[in-house]
């Protein structure tokens, strides 16, 4: 009969852990999906933040006027793939553009600037601090018909 009872109570306590992992379970897969969805997030708002200040050195530095430059130290956050300057072209334009990584796919974050610009910041890859040149150019490298500023990568 004692036996029959410790068999009972390791059968209660087995279903007792089985409903208690098929609440636990869920909830945890739950938790890393939004956990996935707010590093896209903060991965997007970073490289926003990123954008906009480069774009605010270039508008001042373009003010300024040819032999004007400023090196600006800037932190790449993570899931970026790459980094347009001017247009998706590299070329000459108004925006500087970040391609994201994020769980819904890619996202173009764009900071636009008055000015003409042009630039290259491909070598940047992976998340570090980097140092920026932003230069103005009386003839821009991409196009010597207008002056731009030019946006670079400082070489150390």
């Amino acid at each position: 009969m004692n036996k029959n009872k410790r068999g009972q109570s390791s059968l209660e306590l087995l279903i007792t852990l089985s409903f208690g992992l098929m609440i636990l379970i869920p909830v945890v897969v739950f938790a890393f999906i939004q956990i996935s969805n707010a590093n896209s997030t903060l991965s997007t708002t970073e490289s926003q933040q990123v954008a906009s200040k480069l774009a605010s050195v270039a508008t001042s530095v373009g003010a300024q006027g040819y032999p004007a430059k400023e090196v600006v130290v800037i932190q790449i956050p993570p899931d970026v793939d790459a980094i347009y300057v001017g247009n998706l072209k590299n070329t000459v334009g108004h925006e500087i553009v970040f391609n994201v990584s994020t769980s819904a796919g890619p996202s173009f974050v764009t900071a636009y600037t008055p000015m003409n610009i042009s630039g290259s910041l491909g070598a940047i890859t992976g998340t570090a601090t980097y140092l920026i040149n932003v230069s103005a150019q009386s003839s821009c490298p991409s196009n010597n018909a207008v002056s731009c500023v030019y946006i670079t990568e400082q070489q150390q």
